[in-house]
């Protein structure tokens, strides 16, 4: 596939079926994913791989959680900055206006949007996940590899004739998604990565994201 195809054709994918995922296709992603720069080639993303199993465990914890804590465990990052300015504070609430308009859910119908976003806890049904950790000393320049690396891999996935989802909603989770997998202390949870094939009959897989113009972001200095 074509680098500009794969681009332009990676959706965030909000409902997957059941078809599972072989473990083998996932490990060649990674191996090739690896390549992702990084600053003095530090290579500072660590992921776990859940699938089989094992997932349906992870799955059976959530539910309760969920229903008792409905916020969480709190976070030990934030997911965007307190008080959003613009223009940012518009392209998020036109994304999240968009997203529930593909499944008839009127703005003022909150236990309807709860509902769709706890659909993260169960990766939209999807049957693998990865999940993404950073060493605690790292800094936002290595944050910014892992997201270059997740990329790739969500690039190769889409290549591969698969659907992801990255979500930064597990990050109110941290201690439940570190408790599963035994994470070392200095490993800190930055997201999960929903992996599976697409519902193409899911209304609301068929959202496609604004982006802003060229000239909004882009300042050419030359020649």
């Amino acid at each position: 596939m074509d680098t500009a195809d794969a681009i332009l054709g990676r959706r965030s994918c909000r409902a997957f079926t059941a078809e599972p995922v072989p473990v083998d296709t996932i490990r060649c992603i990674l191996e090739t994913a690896r390549r992702a720069p990084s600053g003095g080639n530090l290579q500072p993303w660590h992921v776990h791989v859940l699938w089989g199993e094992r997932m349906r465990e992870f799955r059976e914890l959530m539910p309760g959680k969920v229903q008792s804590q409905p916020e969480g465990e709190g976070c030990e990052y934030h997911v965007y900055p307190p008080n959003l300015k613009e223009p940012y504070r518009s392209r998020r609430f036109k994304c999240g206006e968009d997203l529930y308009a593909t499944i008839d859910v009127a703005r003022d119908n909150r236990r309807a949007r709860l509902a769709q976003f706890a659909k993260n806890y169960d990766f939209f049904g999807a049957p693998m996940a990865l999940f993404f950790t950073i060493d605690r000393i790292m800094g936002p320049d290595q944050w910014a590899d892992v997201g270059m690396f997740m990329q790739n891999v969500m690039l190769l996935l889409h290549d591969a004739g698969l659907a992801s989802c990255p979500q930064e909603a597990w990050s109110v989770w941290y201690k439940t998604v570190g408790k599963f997998f035994s994470l070392p202390p200095q490993h800190m949870l930055f997201c999960g990565l929903a992996v599976g094939h697409a519902d193409k009959s899911a209304s609301i897989n068929r959202l496609i994201t604004d982006r802003a113009e060229l000239d909004e972001f882009v300042t050419f200095v030359g020649p």
